[in-house]
This record gives structure tokens, C-alpha cells and sequence, in this order.
């Protein structure tokens, strides 16, 4: 391996396990140059700043960084020459190890291995829905396969749902496992050097560089990602009105949150599914329909932020990303609007806030898998915070001011953190978690012994097919896309059908004011939350009371009780996890006489 391959695969590692603000650090300690000029750590690219930082630290500097900076300690890298895993860095190549295990993987299962093995290369490492579908061809056990080769370092897991997972190899492992498999090389991705000159070390040409062309806008290539989003919906709307328009409305006619609470239990249980049914209310809820009372407008819109708390494991991806865009290959069908929901996998809060600018008019909701990474960006917590509140953002660098621009979209999230103790303010130990607690709606998740179950449970009914999913989702897809165009004034039903507000009324306040009363009662100290809770639990009696829509010919939709009840529970079940579970959501249920109705 040349000098200039040995400063790539460092870059590699040290993007890696460490994020944009660990990396500004280290240049700064060690008194790089490149760095001198930015003032922000979420400033510099950050392949730029990992090339710089590689090229810039010798192996003992770098071993002195890592003992100073922990770094990402579930990270896995195994290069030529550098190996870490389980938070330890070795100055040791895992090519060997690699290129047994592939060996003995393929003398255990033959031909089958070194098929599963191609697939993954021609894929670019992955393997995903459309790899799953193609080894099904196979007719052997596959996740089998994997699993062995994941048992011996060749492939690492990319992602495991209920009774779905796929794998990947690992950017610095591919080229090897390739030729391994004698396959032709790739060509080597280009190197960032500075904000607008690319270089690539070609294979065979060390020192050698190469001016390439300035990346994309980001700014541009969000524009068409929008564009085809924008067509996904159009092409799903404009089918479902020519197909299924007349059933749609007839499913509604009779549809409730009991109906969708009732089909989700049936799914995973009585513990999982409430997460299930609060990501299918909130799809509901980003049309954004205005609240109001007799008198008139109330100055609400029923749409609110999602949030899922607690440890890697507990069911938090399947609630949120599998549940409303669908498990590849057939596994779960989508549930969620087509084309409104902006996954955010692997985009860094700094880009995030720079595409936000695109959105400005248009209601989406960003679904981002690890929340949490992002508030270790440098500087980042209060623009997030305003984003959450969709108000306007405006961020100046020394470089570039970016904005302002009104941010109008809504998030589901989830934090992995681990679970010390009861409720929030033990189990977060971040100070920014307040930010997020007060502007969205959340939900803790501990691996209890009892959800362990019903996980295990809900991924065998799934591997074994016994529940049938794909009617009833596609009812509540359908369903959930007309009210969605209705409600936002799309062109294809414009005309019609009449956009309707949701009313409150003074009755439903007091009900409200009647469990406030009952929780402030079991609460022995101090208050631990703010009245920010109660603001989000009406906009989610008004978000529930949206699958009414077709129930009735009101002018407006009116919030129905078994909304309102489950409006209700949610609001007690949250106050007892904000105040350190001073007390029993049960007991306070029973003392509204709302456990026999919501439960």
C-alpha cells in the first residue's frame, strides 16, 4: 500500500468514529493550518476536514487522539492497516481475518457464499430489499449466510427491523472482498481537498493528482429530489382517484383511531403498538389543518413533531421509518403519505439546514434515524431548535449567511440513549433534551422484559406470515393520502371535495382541565414539565380526529371521544415520565374513569 492510500484509509477512519466537532478539535489542538480559517466547527466539509486531518497526524499523533477524544465506540473499521472495533483502536490490518472468513463461509455453504458475496459487491456492499428478493432465488437460508459472515468480520449489520435486517460491506473492506472474488476494481471515489477542487489517487499513481469537476449544489440536487417526491405523490393520488376513490371514502365512512389502534394491537401487542399508532396519527397530522372554536379560529394547526426515546433495540426504526415507508420486499407494507416523508439517513444537521431552504412553502415531515448525533454538532442546538418550532432560520458564518427562511415542516425522530433510570430527566443526561421534550411529542422506550417478548413475538407472526397486513395498510394509506390532498388543497381534488377545519369546543378543555387536575394532585413536588405538553396533546385529539373525515357532511370535523380519550392517556402516561414517575398513570386513569374506554 502507497503513502497516499495509507492518508485515505485514515480519512476513512477518522470520518468514521468521529463527528465534524471532534474532528475541528483535534485540528485545532494540533495546530493544523486548514483549520485556522474557520470559526465554527460544523463550518468545514467534512470529508475535506477528516482528508486534512489524515494527512496532517502521523500514526502516534492519531493514537494520542483517539486516547484524548473517545470516539464513536459502535463504529467498526478494518482496513490494510488500521482496525477498530468495540471502542479500540489497533495499529493492526483485519485482511486476513477478512479473507478467511470469507473462505470458510464459502467452504460451509459453497456456491450459494460466493453468490451471496457478488451480490453484495455489484450492489456496492449492500445487501438490501432488492438483494433479499434476488437470493430468494437461491432457495437457501440467506440470513443464515449472512449471519456467518457477519459472525466473522466480513459483513456488519446496516440495519435490523422485526423480522427483516440487511448488511453491508464495510467502504474500505470492498475493494479487497472484490478481488477476492475476482472482480473487477471500481474506480476510486474522488477525495475532497478544498471547497471546490476534488482530487483522485488513482491505483498505481502515487502523489499523483487530478483536478476533477466542483461537486454538486446540494441546493440543486434537494430541488430534484423534491421534484420526484412531487411525482410520487401526484402518481399515487391520481391512481387512487381513478381506482379506489369509492372505496376510500366507504373505508372512512366507518374508520376511527379505535379502528387503526385495534388493527396495530393485532399486529404487535398491546405494549408496541402505541408507538404504531402515534406515527400513523402524525401522518394525519402534517396537513396542518386549522384549529378552531364556535367563536372562530384558535391560532392551532394540528400538526406536531414526533419523538421516540431509549435504547438501540426497543422497536424504535420499525415504529418510524419501516412503518410509514415500508419494509423492502414485501415484509411491511407502507403506511405513511407517498412522497411527504423526507428520510434523513446519513444527512449532517449543517446540510440539513442548508436544503431546509427548498422547503420553504412546502409541508413534509424528515424522518432522521439518530436525532441525538446531531446535537454534537458545534453550534447547531439552537437552529434545531427553531426548526422545531418551524420558525424562521437564519445561520451567518465568516463564509456564508445562510437564510433567513421560514422552515415549515414537521420531524419524527429517534434519540438512542441509554436507560439509566425513571423517566426523562434520568434516563437524559443531554442538556439539549429540553429542547426537544418541550416542542414535540415523545415517548420513552426501555427493553423491559415484557416489550423483549412482544418484539420477539411481533417478528415471529411477521416471519411466519400470520398477520395479513397489506389490505388494511393499504386502506389506511390510501385514506390518509386523500385526506392529506384534501385538507392541503391539492389540484387533483380540488373542487371535489371541501377542506375542513377541526373544532374545540369548551367541553373538550374541560375534560383536559380535569386530568391536569388529577395529575397535579399525584404530583408531589414541583412541576418537571411545562404546559407545552397540553398544547400538543389537543393538537393530537385534533390530528386523531382527522380520520373522521368522510364520518360525517359538518363543515368542520369535530374531536371525537375516543380521540379525545386517547388524547387524554397520552397526556397522563407523558406527565408521569416528565416527572420522574412520581406516579402511577394507572391510578390516575382510574380516577378519570378513562381505563376501561381507551385501553
Amino acid at each position: 500500500m502507497t503513502a497516499d492510500e495509507k492518508i485515505l484509509e485514515k480519512k476513512l477512519l477518522i470520518k468514521r468514529v468521529y463527528s465534524t466537532t471532534d474532528i475541528f478539535q483535534i485540528g485545532k489542538e494540533n495546530s493544523i493550518t486548514f483549520f485556522d480559517r474557520f470559526v465554527n466547527a460544523w463550518e468545514p466539509d467534512p470529508d475535506e476536514a477528516a482528508f486534512e486531518l489524515a494527512q496532517a497526524l502521523s500514526d502516534k499523533q492519531m493514537e494520542e487522539a483517539f486516547k484524548k477524544h473517545p470516539p464513536r465506540n459502535y463504529a467498526v473499521f478494518r482496513g490494510s492497516n488500521f482496525t477498530f472495533e468495540e471502542g479500540n483502536l489497533t495499529p493492526k490490518g483485519s485482511t486476513e481475518k477478512i479473507l478467511a472468513g470469507i473462505g470458510e463461509t464459502e467452504k460451509k455453504y459453497g456456491q450459494a457464499a460466493t453468490a451471496v458475496l457478488k451480490m453484495m459487491a455489484q450492489a456496492g456492499g449492500n445487501f438490501g430489499g432488492k438483494e433479499h428478493e434476488e437470493a430468494s432465488q437461491l432457495k437457501v437460508d440467506v440470513y443464515e449466510i449472512l449471519e456467518k459472515l457477519e459472525q466473522l468480520k466480513v459483513v456488519v449489520p446496516s440495519y435490523k427491523g422485526e423480522g427483516y435486517r440487511e448488511w453491508r460491506m464495510l467502504e474500505e473492506t470492498l475493494p479487497l472482498i472484490r478481488e477476492e472474488l475476482g472482480m473487477p476494481m471500481l474506480e476510486r471515489k474522488p477525495v475532497a481537498v478544498s471547497p471546490t477542487i476534488q482530487t483522485t489517487l488513482p491505483t498505481g499513481s502515487a502523489g499523483t493528482v487530478k483536478q476533477e469537476e466542483v461537486p454538486p449544489d446540494p441546493l440543486e440536487d434537494e430541488r430534484k429530489k423534491i421534484a420526484e417526491m412531487q411525482t410520487e405523490l401526484d402518481t399515487y393520488l391520481s391512481d387512487l382517484l381513478k381506482n379506489r376513490l369509492y372505496d376510500t371514502v366507504k373505508f372512512g365512512k366507518t374508520f376511527s383511531a379505535s379502528t387503526v389502534a385495534d388493527y396495530l394491537q393485532r399486529m404487535f401487542g398491546e405494549m408496541l403498538y402505541l408507538d404504531s399508532f402515534l406515527s400513523i396519527i402524525q401522518q394525519y397530522s402534517i396537513c396542518d389543518v386549522e384549529i378552531v372554536n364556535p367563536q372562530g379560529k384558535s391560532g392551532l394547526k394540528t400538526g406536531w413533531s414526533f419523538a421516540l426515546f431509549g435504547e438501540p433495540g426497543t422497536g424504535k426504526s420499525f415504529s418510524t421509518r419501516d412503518l410509514i415507508l415500508g419494509i423492502p420486499g414485501g415484509k411491511l407494507a407502507a403506511h405513511g403519505i407517498p412522497g411527504r416523508n423526507r428520510y434523513c439517513g446519513g444527512i449532517t444537521p449543517a446540510r440539513f439546514i442548508r436544503i431546509g431552504q427548498v422547503y420553504v412553502g412546502r409541508t413534509f415531515n424528515f424522518i432522521i434515524p439518530e436525532f441525538n448525533d446531531w446535537f454534537r454538532y458545534s453550534g447547531m442546538v439552537d437552529v434545531l431548535k427553531i426548526a422545531m418550532e418551524r420558525g424562521e432560520i437564519k445561520h451567518e458564518l465568516h463564509r456564508e449567511i445562510i437564510g433567513p427562511y421560514r422552515f415549515d415542516s414537521f420531524f419524527t425522530v429517534n434519540y438512542n440513549t441509554a436507560v439509566m433510570g425513571q423517566g426523562y430527566a434520568v434516563t437524559i443526561g443531554d442538556p439539549n433534551f429540553n429542547a426537544i421534550e418541550d416542542r414535540m411529542i415523545c415517548r420513552l422506550h426501555r427493553m423491559t422484559k415484557e416489550r423483549y417478548e412482544e418484539i420477539a413475538q411481533s417478528q415471529m407472526r411477521l416471519a411466519l406470515g400470520e398477520v395479513n397486513l397489506d389490505k388494511m395498510a393499504k386502506q389506511i394509506r390510501d385514506h390518509v393520502t386523500l385526506v392529506y390532498a384534501i385538507q392541503t388543497g391539492h389540484p387533483l381534488v380540488r373542487g371535489r371535495f371541501k377542506k375542513k377545519p377541526v373544532m374545540i369546543t369548551p367541553e373538550m378543555y374541560v375534560t383536559v382541565g380535569k386530568a391536569r387536575e388529577a395529575i397535579l394532585k399525584h404530583i408531589p413536588d414541583s412541576m418537571k414539565f411545562s404546559a407545552r405538553l397540553e398544547h400538543n396533546v389537543v393538537k393530537f385529539a385534533c390530528a386523531a380526529s382527522l380520520l373522521n373525515y368522510f364520518n360525517d357532511d359538518l363543515d368542520y370535523i369535530a374531536v371525537s371521544a375516543d380521540a379525545l380519550g386517547r388524547a387524554i392517556r397520552l397526556y397522563v402516561e407523558e406527565a408521569s415520565v416528565r416527572s420522574k414517575e412520581d406516579f402511577k398513570p394507572e391510578e390516575v386513569l382510574k380516577e378519570l374513569y378513562l381505563k376501561k374506554e381507551i385501553g
